[in-house]
């Protein structure tokens, strides 16, 4: 690693030192720029690189509100508006225990890259809070959504700041935001992506992420003569993004046998069917139930996740796996689990879940590997969609969003692909998703001058 590169990274610790996740996607994100450092004297000369790695703005702030026994509950929130350079900040809304300012401060970092990497015209941000929706009641969501809302309200908008939903932001929750936005603004703008079809959402935003993350996977696939149709695929997570992967898969003819919660896994040797995943969306989504009902309904093997062990949903002979939980759900053991079971590629619906460790020897062994800037960006991607019907006040068809999305899945993999073989190796899909993204930014934000 050249010694400024060295240098940054070392300033990034040392400013923020407990901030281990967004130390972690910065160090990857360096690696990559690393090799392309010495072609880009202007992005020493303007300070691009110590730019993108701090955040333009920073906003927390607590959220009063008041459970169902009448007891005032305080909870932490967060929005990172990272880098504006491409257009208005644009990312996720996540609600879970685990929230904290690293967290928030990588997934804002590679939403920045990965915004770039769709061609639309968004910058990057993340947020969330600590509020965890499991186990409360739709009145207790519907009061923190507004409480947080009321203090989120006055740094978002159309133009400024567009969130959407992530882990524990669905539809409900989305539809309390955006109903208190527009209470405290008295105006009605998309504001927010992922809204009901009833008032401003698009067609496939619930489904973009895990379709997005199978039609790259399928690109790459077919750039190899590999097909997916056949294929034996391992899935972890049963939220959102790992549903519509499983639902897409079955649909090309891929033979699904894993899903996952932070208590357990499944391990449906049969295949999950249609009929099955309708089981899990009403289970996760309608019930917010554990994924082992589905054990207890089919009949199929149920292991319980147990902490600082591997995880068992790498452990099955595969062809192919869809790490769609969390990040660093993929560790060393991991990894060498899924290397001893020959699985071809590792396509990322999470992000950052391979550790980078995990990533080296997954690289290493010849899987190909298809990072989640790139991967995972469908959702981002259908949300600029939304963000363009609102706009014109009109609504695409099912089938007009999904074609766009598959366009717009096939560009990203042409683009790192094509970065990946000019500057670094091919198929080297991280340094690809990593340098195209950095290129397109880093042009925007010398173009601007010093902001």
């Amino acid at each position: 690693m050249h010694s400024q590169i060295e240098e940054l990274y070392q300033m990034v610790c040392r400013r923020d030192p407990y901030e281990r996740e967004f130390h972690q996607a910065v160090h990857t994100f360096l690696l990559s720029i690393d090799k392309i450092i010495d072609e880009l004297p202007e992005v020493t000369y303007h300070k691009v690189l110590e730019r993108m790695t701090e955040p333009e703005r920073v906003i927390m702030f607590r959220v009063p509100w008041m459970d169902d026994e009448g007891r005032l509950q305080i909870n932490r929130g967060f929005r990172v508006q990272m880098s504006s350079a491409i257009g208005p900040y644009k990312g996720g809304l996540r609600l879970h225990p685990s929230v904290n300012l690293s967290i928030m401060k990588f997934l804002a970092f590679e939403q920045v890259f990965k915004n770039s990497l769709t061609g639309l015209p968004m910058g990057g941000g993340k947020g969330g809070s600590d509020f965890n929706p499991k186990g409360k009641s739709d009145a207790e969501v519907m009061r923190f959504c507004q409480s947080f809302m009321t203090e989120l309200f006055r740094h978002i908008g159309p133009d400024t700041d567009v969130p959407a939903g992530d882990i524990g932001v669905g539809a409900r929750e989305i539809g309390y935001l955006f109903g208190q936005y527009k209470r405290l603004t008295n105006s009605f703008v998309g504001v927010l992506t992922g809204k009901g079809q009833d008032f401003g959402g698009s067609f496939i935003r619930p489904e973009a992420t895990g379709y997005g993350l199978v039609y790259l996977s399928q690109a790459i696939l077919a750039d190899k003569k590999m097909d997916l149709e056949g294929s034996t695929c391992l899935v972890s997570g049963s939220g959102n993004v790992a549903q519509y992967t499983t639902e897409k898969l079955i649909s090309l003819g891929a033979k699904v046998v894993t899903m996952s919660d932070s208590s357990g896994m499944i391990y449906d040797e049969s295949g999950i069917t249609s009929e099955k995943l309708a089981f899990v969306k009403t289970l996760k989504n309608v019930k917010r139930g554990r994924i082992k009902e589905y054990a207890d309904k089919y009949g199929c093997t149920y292991i319980e996740r147990v902490e600082d062990t591997p995880n068992p949903v790498w452990d099955i002979k595969a062809d192919y796996a869809f790490p769609c939980a969390t990040q660093n759900e993929i560790l060393k053991a991991d990894a060498e689990n899924l290397v001893k079971n020959k699985v071809k590629l590792v396509g990322e619906g999470a992000n950052m879940p391979c550790s980078m460790e995990a990533e080296s020897i997954l690289t290493g062994n010849g899987v190909l590997l298809a990072p989640a800037k790139a991967a995972n960006a469908g959702g981002v991607a259908v949300s600029g969609l939304e963000m363009a019907q609102n706009s014109m006040r009109i609504k695409w068809t099912p089938e007009h969003v999904d074609s766009e999305l598959k366009n717009i899945m096939g560009n990203i993999y042409r683009n790192i692909s094509e970065a990946a073989e000019t500057y670094s190796t091919k198929d080297n899909f991280i340094d690809g998703a990593n340098i195209a993204g950095f290129l397109k930014v880093s042009r925007a934000m010398i173009a601007q001058g010093y902001v």
